[in-house]
């Protein structure tokens, strides 16, 4: 290796010579720059099928994406439609179960008043509606009474009302006149078909109400004999408006 410490560029030109020294310098630029140039060409092509290939896996990627994307927002669409007809098929049924239900009152309410041959002769207390206003405590009523055909003659009379519950966690029954203005007049009835007798209540303080007794009565007279009919009635206080019919 000694000998390779001793060539320089001075030496090889006092042997080679000026001309030949410069060929070969010229012939290893020459060489140098094709190698690099090859190399670099090699280098190139293998970045750019690189490039080439992840562009292929990006824009399958990206291709896929979109898709999946339209698929999503497809599907979602197709959930809202339904959603929206689920909630306009629940929407529509429940309006024919109120009309049902409406129709089926109505019409047991008519046959009670126009085929008394299915029914039990004679006055009946037919339902009972209470309402609660705004006011703490306080209700409306309404009592339907119906007679069948079968009874030609006016039903007269006048019914009276009970509330059971517990008032200060002791039992209590409260008489309707111990709550409200109305008196016998006013729950007085008389009709030969069907009639309605309404009034309000307020309830006391710390009373819980539990159960509403109805009670129709005719007086004896020279056209009636005396009858007295009761029928209670839970009373529904979760459910502001509650309407509560006789089987």
């Amino acid at each position: 290796m000694n000998w390779l410490a001793k060539i320089n560029f001075r030496t090889v030109i006092m042997r080679l010579g000026s001309f030949s020294s410069a060929i070969l310098l010229l012939a290893i630029i020459a060489i140098v720059l094709f190698c690099g140039y090859r190399l670099g060409n090699f280098y190139h092509g293998y970045q750019t099928q690189i490039l080439a290939q992840q562009k292929a896996r990006l824009d399958f990627t990206y291709q896929q994406l979109v898709q999946k994307t339209q698929r999503i927002n497809t599907l979602e669409v197709e959930l809202e439609v339904e959603r929206m007809t689920n909630a306009r098929s629940q929407q529509t049924l429940k309006l024919i179960e109120q009309e049902h239900f409406q129709v089926k009152k109505e019409l047991a309410f008519y046959e009670k008043v126009m085929a008394p041959e299915k029914q039990a002769n004679g006055l009946i207390i037919d339902s009972l509606n209470l309402t609660k206003t705004t006011s703490p405590g306080h209700y409306r009523f309404q009592v339907v009474l119906v007679q069948q055909l079968l009874r030609r003659r006016y039903a007269k009379g006048f019914i009276e009302v009970t509330i059971i519950g517990s008032l200060n966690d002791q039992p209590t029954s409260i008489a309707l006149s111990d709550l409200s203005t109305v008196n016998k007049d006013d729950l007085s009835f008389s009709f030969q078909y069907f009639q309605t007798v309404s009034g309000d209540l307020t309830l006391p303080e710390n009373f819980v109400p539990e159960t509403i007794n109805v009670a129709a009565i005719l007086p004896k007279s020279r056209w009636q004999k005396y009858n007295r009919i009761d029928h209670s009635y839970p009373w529904l206080k979760s459910i502001d408006n509650i309407t509560q019919s006789s089987p």
